[in-house]
């Protein structure tokens, strides 16, 4: 059972997403805050495998926030539920900690995946914002963040491999099945993509993929 706690300051949009989980056994409400602040309190007592939070544009209160509880309660993965469809307001909310990302007329379905991916400690970026993001790469925009001058070629085939396999959703265990090889070397391949690409975390990495054009 995936444990969820649900943060919008618009109670409608709370009883909505209630209403929808409710005929998903695998996924549980068990708390609710309409204020950001007081989302420490309630991870405290009791912890989740998800934060869905609601957040129409990342201000400062928003992202300190995702960074604080990324950094205090990194068990609960955090999901952000946007209108915002600009890509630096993604890639700041997946910088401060932030491991997903869905807007907020994605489709139920996708809603439920992406909670299920989080929950089993993968990234997810719904599928018109990654598609978005591919756009605007494909496009040849110079706006986007840079990944501290470091430069495509610096890493490996094998690292690219691992890196496309990653921003695929798959698990360490799963990329060393399908690369005959161990966990300990896809862990050791993870732990050099982070450093080549400047990458604080996963998130980050898998922004790196989706820029690069490494996410089809």
């Amino acid at each position: 059972m995936i444990s969820l706690i649900l943060a919008d300051n618009f109670p409608i949009v709370r009883e909505g997403v209630k209403a929808l989980l409710s005929a998903e056994p695998s996924v549980q409400v068990t708390g609710e805050v309409s204020l950001l602040e007081e989302l420490p309190d309630i991870l405290n007592r009791g912890g989740a495998d998800v934060v869905l939070i609601g957040a129409d544009a990342p201000d400062k209160q928003t992202l300190s926030m995702v960074r604080s509880l990324s950094e205090r309660h990194p068990a609960g993965k955090i999901l952000i539920c946007s209108r915002s469809e600009q890509e630096s307001d993604v890639l700041q909310l997946l910088d401060a900690g932030a491991s997903g990302y869905v807007l907020r007329n994605t489709e139920p379905e996708e809603l439920i995946f992406a909670i299920r991916t989080l929950a089993r400690g993968n990234p997810y970026i719904c599928s018109k914002i990654t598609l978005n993001l591919l756009r605007t790469l494909n496009n040849g925009a110079s706006g986007l963040p840079k990944f501290g001058g470091k430069r495509l070629d610096n890493l490996s085939r094998r690292e690219l491999e691992v890196l496309g396999l990653i921003a695929q959703g798959h698990t360490n265990a799963k990329i060393a099945e399908m690369l005959f090889t161990s966990k300990r070397t896809i862990e050791t391949h993870r732990q050099n993509l982070l450093e080549k690409t400047n990458s604080s975390n996963t998130a980050t990495l898998i922004r790196y993929a989706v820029l690069r054009g490494l996410i089809q």
